[in-house]
């Protein structure tokens, strides 16, 4: 069992990389092998709609952008589950979220491989940091994201610096459950 963990805040010590390392150490002692990746460490350049949008995409299902995208993506079909972890900004996820999902969805829905991360579990994240606001639609886009990829919602979570204290320990359960449901998947 796998789970990936993708966290897109710069701040490695705030609210969103924390939910994401508990919900790490909750599938971690569910026994799963867990990775860390955090998004803002990685060379991912914005998607520069070539080739009227699809760019090499639509043609190999790859892109013409030769940065991290593509380990990132291995690293996602090689798992079971995977955390996204984001803070919200105005309501949506991070800058650095939406330009990888933009990308990644030429590269699994447009061309003619199969699609790698398609039935993926997810345990989306949104971190609402000191307004609490905008938690709610940023989670909608997580799981607009998840279903345009073939990947689907375990469970959604947002957290503020009010919630955090409780939410903490909810994140750590949360990431042991998806490694529960996803064994219980596979068993039948």
């Amino acid at each position: 069992m796998r789970i990936l963990v993708m966290q897109g805040s710069p701040n490695e010590d705030g609210l969103t990389a924390s939910m994401a390392k508990e919900a790490m150490a909750g599938a971690k002692a569910a026994g799963a092998d867990t990775e860390l990746v955090h998004l803002r460490k990685l060379k991912l350049e914005a998607c520069r709609a070539c080739d009227d949008g699809w760019g090499k995409g639509r043609r190999e299902s790859l892109c013409i952008i030769e940065d991290d995208i593509e380990m990132v993506r291995d690293k996602m079909a090689a798992a079971d589950g995977i955390v996204l972890s984001t803070p919200v900004y105005f309501g949506d996820v991070a800058e650095v979220v939406k330009n990888f999902f933009d990308r990644l969805r030429r590269c699994e829905r447009a061309g003619p491989e199969e699609p790698r991360v398609e039935g993926r579990w997810v345990l989306a994240i949104g971190a609402a940091g000191g307004g609490g606001g905008g938690g709610p639609t940023c989670l909608v886009a997580m799981e607009r994201y998840a279903a345009h990829m073939g990947m689907a919602i375990f469970d959604q979570m947002v957290v503020t610096r009010r919630s955090r204290e409780y939410m903490l320990p909810a994140a750590r359960a949360a990431g042991e459950q998806l490694v529960k449901y996803i064994e219980e998947q596979r068993t039948g």
